[in-house]
């Protein structure tokens, strides 16, 4: 059995439906709500689904686990509640490593690229505690994923006990199906797509930093395809373990991909820059690009999804379906 915390959230539902895909027996970790999770795992036959209060009851019982994905936590980039945060993306994550550690069993974690803040010391996936401790997230949450990865390297660098494989991945800008649920932390390929369908122009922040063009603050885009494929290529290498940036390794600009939602939708592109939110003035990236050479070296060939694949893909095989534009 595989478990996936997070496993109804966004690329969690993903990774599940491609476990399924090869028929794994797959245990989700989740709450559902009241909205529209339960659809990104309606397609999919799995074992069940249980709230994070229940998993420590389910992993005692004995039930045999192949690998523990770690997708679940506080994601909300604006989140302020520290306590929360902690507890749910540094305790947790710590407990569910013990716990691998002393059944044996593989550990792959969500971390993030929001750890590196700035971006002014680069984007080097470089694990080591001197290279961790330079890093400045711009936010709680981008701190809480640099201190359980700083945990880690803390651990190893004592001896302490550890899952047979482990790896730390460093999401970067992830777009694509399943991610309906997210309100204002989705993708911008979801938010440009309803505001154009809706009949409005597609609105972008203007810059605040001088020397950077409104629309042209960059990021690494990856289609969370490409996200799930390097995490079943982990899985089925069980003698990888490490901290992996996961992107498609070239910074775009959000006019790019904006210009990209339009060619998608046969339109003419119509956009409006608007002015930068007060609660992301200085906490804001304005460029992003993983480094890529870790994971390469470790062995993983696939070639990224180029943003204009990715973009006309999700458009108009999933978001075009208003009946069912879940994956």
């Amino acid at each position: 059995m595989h478990i996936v915390t997070g496993g109804a959230g966004f690329i969690g539902s993903n990774l599940v439906a491609a476990l399924c895909a090869r028929g794994a027996e797959v245990m989700v970790v989740d709450r559902l709500r009241q909205g529209v999770k339960w659809r990104n795992l309606a397609k999919h036959l799995i074992a069940g689904v249980i709230p994070p209060e229940a998993l420590w009851d389910f992993l005692h019982a004995g039930a045999p686990v192949e690998a523990v994905f770690h997708m679940g936590a506080i994601s909300a980039t604006t989140e302020t509640d520290g306590d929360l945060v902690a507890a749910t993306n540094i305790a947790l994550p710590q407990r569910l490593w013990d716990w691998c550690a002393k059944r044996g069993v593989p550990f792959i974690y969500a971390s993030s690229a929001a750890t590196y803040g700035d971006g002014a010391l680069g984007f080097d996936d470089d694990a080591s505690a001197a290279a961790l401790a330079k890093l400045r997230p711009l936010n709680l949450y981008g701190w809480s994923k640099l201190a359980f990865d700083r945990r880690v390297t803390q651990m190893l660098a004592l001896g302490e006990a550890r899952p047979p494989q482990w790896a730390g991945l460093r999401f970067f800008n992830v777009y694509g199906p399943n991610e309906h649920h997210k309100g204002r932390m989705a993708s911008v390929v979801l938010h440009k797509f309803q505001q154009i369908m809706r009949g409005e122009a597609a609105t972008l922040f203007a810059s605040d930093r001088e020397g950077v063009a409104d629309g042209q603050q960059m990021r690494d885009f990856v289609h969370v395809d490409d996200c799930v494929a390097a995490m079943l290529w982990l899985h089925d290498n069980p003698g990888t373990s490490g901290l992996f940036n996961i992107g498609s390794g070239a910074a775009r600009s959000f006019l790019d991909l904006t210009h990209a939602i339009y060619a998608a939708l046969d339109r003419a592109p119509d956009i409006r820059f608007i002015p930068m939110p007060d609660d992301l003035k200085g906490k804001y990236q304005y460029f992003t690009e993983a480094r890529m050479e870790r994971l390469r070296a470790a062995g993983f060939r696939k070639n990224p999804i180029t943003l204009e694949a990715g973009v006309a893909s999700y458009v108009r095989d999933v978001l075009l379906n208003a009946e069912d534009p879940f994956a």
